[in-house]
Order: C-alpha cells, then structure tokens, then sequence
C-alpha cells in the first residue's frame, strides 16, 4: 500500500464536494503518485476513505502514465454489488496539465444503448469543474482550508 495522507487534503474535500451535489454518482476517486514518491499510483482521495493508499490497478496506471481516458460499461461484472457505469480519466490542474487520474462512478439500473454518451459528458462535465478548481499537483495534497 502506498502511504497514507495525515489529515484531510484539499483533494479529499474536493471529493466531498463533489459527493454532495446531486447526481447520479456513486463515487469519485482521486489517483496519482504522490509527492516525494517515484512509481508509486495509488489512490490518494476519494469518497472511500479506507481504500486510500491502495495500489493502482493496471487500468489506473494507464490513464495516468498516457493521459488516455476509458469508458467502463461494467459489462458481466457481477461482483458489483449495484450496477454502475464508470468513468476514468486524466485529471487536470487549472493550467491543463495532467495531475493524476479521476474515477468517477454512476449508478447505472438501467444499461441503455447512450449509456456511453450520457456518463462520459457527465464526468467531462464534473472534471472539467473541478480542473477549475486545481491550482498545481501540489494544492491537491495541501491540507483542506
């Protein structure tokens, strides 16, 4: 497991923030290696706390490492204990530079033929909101304020 932030960063209330609005999402996630640290993805953010310092799948890594953005319709997943859709995607700081990943999840009972369309705009929407928000990587692991 990668290290364990001590307090609350600014990257874990933005999550909390973003939690709080209404939408259909069950999660966000926050993911990138942290500062002082070389090779290291892990999630260090997110709207589940305990999870935070666990390694990056491989699918992770790969959103970070080349800035590419995948489209998880969660198909024949059945150890998901409610249906979702998934989003990951580079995350952004206020400049445009690729700080990391996002993972945002949504609740998804009903799989439809725009799934892809509908939550792919709604995390384009939510990130590029949030990028707004990023002044540098280094902000997201500054205490909350």
């Amino acid at each position: 497991n990668g290290p364990r932030p001590a307090g609350k960063m600014y990257a874990q209330a933005l999550s909390g923030e973003t939690m709080a609005a209404p939408t259909e999402l069950l999660s966000v996630t926050f993911h990138a290696v942290p500062p002082s640290k070389s090779k290291i993805y892990t999630m260090f953010a997110g709207s589940f706390p305990e999870r935070i310092g666990n390694p990056d799948d491989p699918d992770d890594i790969d959103v970070s490492t080349k800035g590419i953005t995948i489209v998880d319709p969660r198909w024949h997943r059945t150890n998901d204990p409610v249906k979702k859709f998934v989003v990951l995607m580079p995350l952004r700081d206020a400049s445009g530079a690729n700080v990391g990943l996002i993972v945002y999840a949504f609740k998804n009972d009903k799989p439809s033929a725009d799934d892809e369309r509908k939550y792919y705009a709604a995390a384009l929407a939510l990130r590029d909101d949030l990028q707004k928000r990023i002044p540098s990587y280094d902000a997201l692991f500054q205490p909350a304020k």
